[in-house]
């Protein structure tokens, strides 16, 4: 019986090739399309999965009332850790770690630049991240120990083995390898090549520890097996009001966030955790690779059901002869497992071609474990769902053909004015035309915010660490970029202008309101940052350390921050800030220093003598006059006489405020790239159905143009239809995507409107569609000899 189902459906296939090939192409490339969102989708949810204790692994955040509202953030006190594993018995290990930076390597005369972190030793018994070499629990425990991962370990000693050799970082420091990890996993949040110890931070001169005011280090915390959660998260909310009395009077709390939770919801409004984040691009892709299956599916049903006449004789006789209804279902449901098996293939090398430039989009490593078993159970899973979907109401809708009917030939279409096929046609548009609409949504937003006035000139702005011996010889460095007219000005900040790395509030000045608890974003600049950068001043002047020697307490802020301080003349106000009294020398216009999809906050610039900021970057405006390439290759060479053990590596303004938008640029062009194949696999189906109805009306046309009807008729006759159905579903689709826009846009405080000319476009952009689609074989149809149609009466 099953062979017998299985040559009826390759029979079938043959004789209408056409159909058979629309019906394939089409579920192929919805399959393909969702697997390729799948592993996407899979990949997302498996981050930092992999880590065996991973149920018992928290972070621990803050959450303090600031600007009136409750803010969270995921650093803390660098004292924090200690006092957890002294005050909490719950708690079994808890590991400090900086975020990343660039250390140089020395082995002899070759230098290299890896990425690492410090962190403290329980690091790596916290996280399960394999080691080939080394044990976990003391690798880290002499400060001048490090631990390389493989590549990093190949990189630096060939095919020898690393254990136990000695490397100069920071061209300072011997370090022994005492540890070899696994090259990190794509689904992490770690991203590193080595890591040094903690104790080695201690003895580091240029360390700077502002005690229990200094929230910029993140803490990891193991609890023992077994622990009622609740129970720690009540001891360790209050913690830091014990050591600490600021927390007291601003109700500072702490508490405990659950490793499964840092990817896909670490959003917080207002001091609890919110629907944003990441799920919310999980739980839309999700919904997308969905929809894009049922399209393709609807492609199959509609074709399957518009072929009815043709295999209404078939299900007659095999009723007639004793074939029960579940035995033609069974049939019919085995015919479309079958044709989504061939598709399911042709998905499969569709998306092997794909995933090259999918990765690289999508910054991953997603791949499809073909050896793994789980794997080929899930495929063949989908494969049978997808057949199971596909098949089902053409399986029901075929069997239920009443016999007598068929084969007494008095078996009609149905010409209702709303049939399931019609109701299949506008799902499938509607949610193409959503997808169009939030796809211009998107771009929308995303040009206005790159559109908007950053505050400053990015044009031939670069910046470079000042690492090594830079900082040393930053003078002379300075005034050869300077004399050589590779530069026109020349500055040193704390940090680069398209970030913040030091915010706080508690600043005093005349007149504050007592209760106010406003949190400014810090910056500390030397002579000419305004020149450099060009920030407008509105009031005032920029640093000028030689005419003005004050200006080392200098303060310049921001118009958003004058709002707040409410002074009528701020020039030579003073503020207070940790210790340090400045006075204000300049006001500038906003600029956007953190996300330009938010307000600008506001900001304090002060002085070189800061007690709690240091230099870490030089920012250089190249000289418009030469080539940018020939400036930076003089400049390498300044930079190689005076810092020779450091790689010169200038980066961009411009590019790394272009990277602002990496995120939604992404999401957007997913979105883009799933409409078009949303709608090109919609237009397959209505393409096919054009054909059929061409074919099935062709001795009606063949009469029509007889009696002296015209192409233009003749088209307009077997496109209207569609084309009717087109505009139900940009109705149906309109406020649906007018509504998910609306509620995208409402996490951006700095958004686009949603023009109504957005659905004009999308309305006219799928009727065009529409049209181009079913024309040729509508006119191809109306251009035919209808001597040629007639013959047969």
């Amino acid at each position: 019986m099953i062979r017998n189902f299985f040559k009826v459906a390759y029979r079938s296939l043959l004789r209408n090739k056409g159909f058979s090939f629309i019906n394939i192409t089409g579920l192929a490339i919805g399959m393909a399309a969702a697997i390729l969102i799948l592993l996407w989708i899979q990949h997302e949810l498996s981050y930092d999965q992999f880590h065996t204790k991973k149920d018992r692994i928290y972070e621990v955040w803050n959450r303090v009332p600031l600007d009136g509202k409750v803010r969270c953030w995921n650093s803390t006190s660098t004292l924090l850790g200690p006092i957890l594993e002294k005050d909490l018995p719950e708690v079994e290990r808890v590991a400090r770690a900086s975020y990343n930076g660039d250390y140089l390597f020395s082995i002899g005369d070759r230098k290299m630049m890896k990425t690492g972190s410090i962190v403290d030793s329980g690091f790596l018994q916290i996280f399960s991240f394999p080691m080939v070499e080394g044990n976990p629990a003391t690798a880290l425990t002499d400060p001048h120990s490090v631990v390389l991962t493989e590549t990093t370990a190949k990189s630096l000693f060939g095919n020898e083995p690393a254990m136990g050799k000695v490397v100069k970082i920071g061209n300072k420091d011997n370090f022994t390898v005492t540890g070899i990890l696994k090259d990190l996993p794509g689904n992490s949040r770690f991203d590193f090549e080595c890591l040094l110890p903690w104790e080695y931070l201690k003895t580091n001169s240029d360390r700077q520890d502002f005690g229990w005011g200094d929230n910029s280090t993140p803490t990891y915390v193991l609890l023992k097996p077994h622990t009622n959660f609740a129970a720690v998260a009540n001891k360790i909310k209050d913690l830091k009001q014990h050591y600490h009395d600021e927390s007291k009077t601003l109700h500072w709390e702490l508490f405990m966030y659950p490793l499964d939770r840092w990817r896909l919801y670490s959003s917080f409004t207002n001091g609890q955790e919110d629907s944003g984040g990441r799920s919310t691009f999980v739980k839309l892709f999700s919904i997308i690779a969905g929809f894009i299956l049922l399209i393709a599916c609807i492609n199959f049903m509609n074709l399957s059901t518009a072929r009815s006449e043709k295999r209404a004789r078939e299900v007659g006789i095999r009723k007639v002869v004793g074939a029960q209804k579940m035995s033609l279902i069974g049939q019919f449901i085995g015919e479309s497992v079958f044709l989504a098996f061939l598709a399911g293939i042709v998905a499969l090398f569709i998306v092997q071609l794909s995933l090259p430039a999918y990765n690289q989009f999508t910054a991953k490593k997603l791949f499809i474990d073909t050896g793994n078993a789980y794997t080929l159970v899930a495929f063949f899973g989908f494969i049978l769902f997808t057949g199971l979907l596909a098949g089902s109401y053409p399986a029901f809708f075929l069997s239920s053909f009443q016999p007598v009917k068929v084969l007494k030939g008095t078996f009609k279409r149905t010409h209702a004015l709303v049939t399931p096929r019609k109701i299949l046609v506008v799902l499938q548009f509607s949610f193409a035309i959503v997808l169009i609409i939030c796809t211009i949504v998107v771009k929308q937003q995303i040009d206005y915010a790159r559109e908007r006035e950053t505050g400053y000139n990015r044009d031939r702005l670069v910046y470079h660490s000042l690492n090594g011996d830079i900082t040393k010889n930053y003078a002379s460095i300075r005034e050869e970029l300077l004399s050589a007219g590779i530069a026109t000005s020349v500055t040193k900040t704390s940090s680069p202008l398209t970030d913040r790395w030091s915010d706080g509030w508690g600043q005093n000045w005349e007149g504050k309101d007592p209760n106010d608890r406003t949190d400014f974003d810090r910056f500390m600049a030397d002579d000419g940052l305004g020149a450099t950068a060009g920030l407008q001043f509105v009031q005032g002047r920029d640093f000028d350390l030689k005419k003005f020697p004050t200006d080392s307490t200098g303060l310049i802020i921001n118009e958003s921050s004058l709002k707040v301080m409410k002074f009528k003349d701020p020039i030579g106000k003073i503020v207070s800030d940790l210790g340090t009294n400045y006075h204000i020398v300049g006001v500038i216009r906003d600029f956007i220093l953190t996300s330009p999809y938010e307000p600008t906050r506001p900001i304090l610039i002060c002085g070189a003598k800061s007690s709690f900021l240091t230099f870490n970057v030089m920012q250089i405006k190249l000289n418009g006059q030469h080539s940018t390439t020939a400036n930076l290759e003089k400049a390498a060479g300044i930079f190689k006489k005076y810092n020779p053990d450091f790689v010169f590596e200038p980066k961009f303004v411009d590019a790394e405020y272009a990277r602002k938008f990496e995120s939604e640029q992404q999401q957007g062009t997913l979105a883009g790239l799933f409409a078009g194949l949303t709608v090109f696999i919609s237009c397959l189906g209505l393409f096919g159905l054009t054909t059929y109805m061409a074919e099935t009306r062709v001795k009606e046309i063949g009469v029509r143009k007889i009696m002296g009807a015209s192409v233009a008729n003749i088209t307009t006759l077997l496109s209207k239809d569609f084309v009717k159905l087109v505009i139900i579903s940009f109705f149906i689709a309109a406020p649906l995507a007018w509504w998910g826009m609306h509620k995208w846009l409402e996490s951006y405080a700095y958004r686009v409107d949603i023009a109504w000319w957005v659905f004009a476009v999308a309305g006219i952009l799928s009727v065009f569609i529409t049209l181009l689609t079913v024309s040729y074989q509508s006119i191809r149809a109306a251009i035919a000899n209808p001597v040629k149609s007639l013959r047969t009466e």
